[in-house]
């Protein structure tokens, strides 16, 4: 389980790593200063 912190407009993101859809780690550092925007969604085959 990881710590939880609720973010407010204007907060500075928590470093973290992603998978892509194809399966390639992404972190948010590789992007350090450039603008950044993040879309979630679920997948066809996922539940919800």
């Amino acid at each position: 389980m990881t710590d939880q912190k609720t973010l407010n407009v204007g907060d500075q993101a928590p470093a973290f790593t992603l998978k892509t859809i194809g399966m390639k780690d992404v972190s948010l550092g590789d992007y350090k200063g450039k603008n950044v925007v993040l879309l979630f969604y679920p997948l066809d085959w996922t539940p919800g």
